[in-house]
C-alpha cells in the first residue's frame, strides 16, 4: 500500500525525513508530493524543491517517489491510485488547518483517508519558514536540514 505525503518542502528539513522514515514502517511506498503554490512565495523553484527532496530522500530511492503537482492534493491522490493522505501535526495549532483540510479532502473523495503523525520530539517546532529565516538572518540551520539544502540555502542566501 503507498500513501502521498503532500507540502510545499520549501526547503525539505530533517522534520520531514523523520516523518518520511516513520511511515515507511507503516506502508510500502511514499509518494513525496511537492506543490506548486500559487499563494506562497517559494524561496526555491519547484525543480530545486523536487531535486533536494530527491537527495535528501536519496536512500529511501527505492521506495519513496519524489513528484511535482499542481491542483487539487485530491485529483493527484487519485490519478496515482493513492488511498491515503500523510499529514505531520507539529503542534496543537496545526490541528484546526489539518483537520479542515482532511474533512473537505473526505467531503470531495470519501475513500481517501488522511492520517495524520506527530513528528518525533526533536522536530516538532521544526518548519520550513523557520529554517528559511534563519538562513536569511545568517543563522546556521545544518541541523535541522540535509547538508545539501544546507549548501542550497547558503547559496542563494549568498545571492539576495
Amino acid at each position: 500500500m503507498k500513501i502521498i505525503y503532500p507540502g510545499t518542502f520549501d526547503p525539505i528539513t530533517n522534520g520531514h525525513i523523520n516523518l518520511v522514515e516513520r511511515a515507511l514502517s507503516l506502508f510500502d511506498e511514499i509518494i513525496l508530493a511537492v506543490a506548486v503554490n500559487s499563494k506562497k512565495q517559494t524561496k526555491f523553484s519547484i525543480d530545486e524543491r523536487v531535486k533536494l527532496a530527491e537527495a535528501a530522500l536519496k536512500k529511501y530511492a527505492s521506495r519513496v517517489q519524489v513528484c511535482p503537482f499542481s491542483g487539487l492534493l485530491i485529483d493527484f491522490a487519485k490519478k496515482e491510485g493513492v488511498k491515503a493522505i500523510l499529514r505531520g501535526l507539529r503542534a496543537v495549532s496545526d490541528f484546526e488547518y489539518e483537520f479542515q483540510l482532511a474533512a473537505m479532502n473526505k467531503r470531495l473523495q470519501p475513500n481517501i483517508e488522511t492520517l495524520f503523525i506527530a513528528p518525533a520530539e526533536q522536530y516538532a517546532y521544526l518548519s520550513s519558514s523557520l529554517v528559511r529565516e534563519i538562513s536569511e538572518l545568517g543563522g546556521d540551520v545544518s541541523q535541522f536540514v540535509p547538508k545539501a539544502v544546507n549548501n542550497a540555502l547558503r547559496k542563494i542566501n549568498k545571492k539576495s
